[in-house]
């Protein structure tokens, strides 16, 4: 059964608040802000597996945590179109479980690097796309499987179907 209109936004919402209470404890307890960046936030990137909510969901979520967390005017534009990127990309992968962390992996590696170097100055743009794909691949690959998984075996009553 498809879920109806009320339950997509409430799904999206649901995910936009999750994704900023995520956001908030990575970085207290000081993963965000490192050379390599864990966001445990990341790890929901995989919901778009699951349902279409999780596109405006994560896109929310990501551009209130960056607003509210002090970003830069080019991170929010830039990392928030990274996880738009992301989502739409995962949804349209959903047939492949071990593909669902591709998509955010990818767009973030290609496209916070150039936020790092034009935002906050940081001279080393080679080795920030290093130092992002490690993050991206321990927060979207490894976390966000863990997450996949766990949710696969409950997905009819999470998301209706």
């Amino acid at each position: 059964m498809k879920p109806s209109k009320a339950d997509s936004i409430t799904q999206a919402a649901i995910i936009a608040a999750l994704y900023v209470v995520l956001t908030f404890i990575a970085n207290a307890f000081g993963l965000a802000s490192h050379a390599i960046q864990v966001r445990f936030s990341e790890a929901l990137t995989i919901l778009p597996f699951f349902t279409p909510a999780a596109i405006p969901g994560l896109t929310i979520g990501c551009l209130l945590s960056n607003i509210l967390t002090g970003c830069a005017l080019l991170d929010i534009i830039f990392g928030s179109l990274a996880t738009l990127i992301g989502a739409v990309f995962t949804y349209r992968l959903r047939r492949s479980k071990w593909l669902a962390p591709v998509p955010p992996i990818v767009a973030n590696t290609l496209i916070i690097p150039f936020v790092l170097l034009y935002a906050y100055g940081v001279p080393t743009l080679g080795a920030s796309f290093v130092t992002v794909a490690i993050g991206e691949i321990i927060s979207c690959g490894i976390l966000g499987m863990l997450l996949l998984f766990t949710l696969d075996k409950y997905r009819m009553k999470i998301f209706g179907y």
